[in-house]
């Protein structure tokens, strides 16, 4: 029998230093990453495995020189994001054997950076939902408790990372997707300031909105992979040119950086026990001679309703290309071509797709459009004015990244706003176009993580870098849900 080691336990720089002594191959580390899949099998993290292709990746790598700490790294990718000759389902019926042609921009600088990509991980279909329960595929588990949810959309990434089967994994954000499941399964998500990451390749749910980010388990490896990630392409005209290393202010000293915590961040609907873990990383700052201010941001609290309005409005409009002819699920015997529209959508939507799609296409259709979709955008360039103007005076905003820890996997299921509400404190964010962290900053008396979410100006990832890293290493929190326990 083949013995087992625990290498994906070990940082990247540890496993890199192994490499370049020969201790270790690429091969070690995949065939350790299918058996941990294996092992977590129960967690549903993953849709569609990449094994053959993988081991054989593996192989030709041990013919290259080790040429970065990303080198022969496992990596696993939400299932929206296309892979040439891997199917790609978004988890949804409607692109259930769907191979996709080319590489998403992403996908091509994770290749060229030698990393192996293990799989494509579940995910609420579409990434519509906050809970990654509305996947085709079944619901994943969260690996601190598996009779919770692991958060949405970027559930199975995060359970991936969480539960150690990949040290490094991808996801997408639209309204919270990234920092919510990473909070939920104590790991480290980032979700990049909107146009750091080309979206080409990403199955699109609404265009304003999403952003592709890394979701690691520390600070240091988040950013290490955002480097290889970021960069513009003349595949998406939103995204920006990149010359910076994110990792450069990491241990560096915070002392005297000016924070702001928006009151909105510290409501009545957030947890208590969210609440004093806030507080204490609060302490932590002000022993740094740090500013804190609690600060009011107008159009805050409004930022979910213009989600819904924007978000599917922009959703009814890309999904418009699902329609049984071009590609994706078709019904096999229409009595006509109205017939074969209707049933394809049918059958191939999920209820929470078809939900989104039927109010979005609501929101747009005659004059709804300019009493709705052209007033929630103006409403929305006020919010991101009134952000930018915190900022004027404050290097960086932190909060809560969740109201509550993870929840229950029958837990408002039939609550169609549930899924909304569970993102009050990440939406903002995308609404403004800001880049948004969750980093872990302890534990529920129940043993869920519990994430902080810290806010920067547009393109300021390197300085939430900076602040997470000294948060990370006061805290030193162990953040393997299986303790103890050797994942052998």
């Amino acid at each position: 029998m083949r013995q087992v080691h625990n290498y994906l336990d070990l940082s990247l720089i540890e496993i890199n230093k192994l490499f370049k002594e020969k201790k270790i191959t690429p091969t070690d580390l995949v065939l350790e990453a299918f058996d941990r899949v294996e092992k977590n099998k129960e967690l549903n993290s993953f849709i569609t495995l990449n094994k053959e292709e993988a081991l054989k990746q593996a192989k030709e790598l041990e013919q290259k020189e080790v040429d970065s700490l990303t080198f022969g790294i496992p990596i696993a990718i939400k299932d929206n994001i296309v892979t040439k000759d891997l199917r790609t389902t978004a988890a949804s019926k409607m692109l259930e054997n769907f191979n996709p042609i080319y590489d998403a921009d992403v996908i091509k600088k994770i290749k060229d950076a030698n990393m192996i990509i293990i799989g494509k991980t579940n995910m609420d279909e579409f990434a519509m939902g906050s809970s990654n329960r509305t996947s085709y595929f079944g619901l994943v588990k969260n690996p601190w408790d598996k009779n919770r949810v692991p958060g949405g959309s970027s559930g199975g990434s995060a359970a991936a990372v969480s539960s150690r089967i990949v040290p490094l994994a991808i996801g997408s954000d639209t309204g919270g997707s990234i920092r919510q499941p990473a909070s939920f399964c104590g790991v480290v998500g980032l979700k990049p300031t909107y146009g750091r990451v080309s979206r080409y390749g990403l199955i699109a749910f609404a265009s304003s909105l999403d952003q592709i980010g890394p979701m690691t388990r520390n600070v240091y490896e988040n950013a290490l992979l955002l480097n290889t990630i970021c960069g513009k392409s003349s595949n998406d005209l939103t995204s920006v040119e990149t010359n910076e290393d994110f990792t450069r202010l990491i241990g560096k000293d915070i002392s005297n950086m000016k924070i702001a915590i928006p009151n909105y961040y510290v409501n009545d609907a957030i947890d208590k026990e969210i609440i004093n873990k806030l507080n204490e990383v609060v302490e932590l700052l002000k022993k740094k001679n740090c500013t804190i201010d609690y600060v009011d941001i107008n159009y805050i609290d409004k930022a979910v309703p213009l989600y819904q309005i924007i978000a599917m409005g922009e959703a009814s409009s890309n999904l418009a290309r699902y329609d049984g002819i071009r590609y994706g699920y078709s019904y096999e015997t229409p009595e006509n071509i109205e017939d074969l529209y209707l049933k394809s959508r049918k059958i191939g939507f999920g209820p929470e797709v078809k939900r989104r799609i039927m109010i979005g296409s609501y929101l747009l259709s005659g004059k709804n459009a300019k009493e709705y979709y052209d007033k929630a955008l103006k409403i929305r360039d006020d919010l991101r004015r009134n952000f930018l103007a915190t900022f004027e005076k404050y290097d960086l905003i932190i909060g809560p990244t969740n109201t509550t820890t993870a929840y229950e996997l029958d837990k408002g299921l039939d609550d169609a706003i549930k899924s909304f509400l569970d993102d009050i404190l990440t939406i903002p964010v995308n609404m403004a176009g800001l880049p948004g962290m969750s980093v872990p900053i302890g534990f529920s008396d129940s043993k869920l993580p519990i994430g902080l979410q810290i806010i920067g100006k547009p393109f300021d990832e390197a300085k939430m870098y900076q602040l997470a890293s000294f948060i990370e290493k006061e805290l030193n929190l162990d953040l393997n849900p299986n303790g103890g326990e050797k994942n052998d």
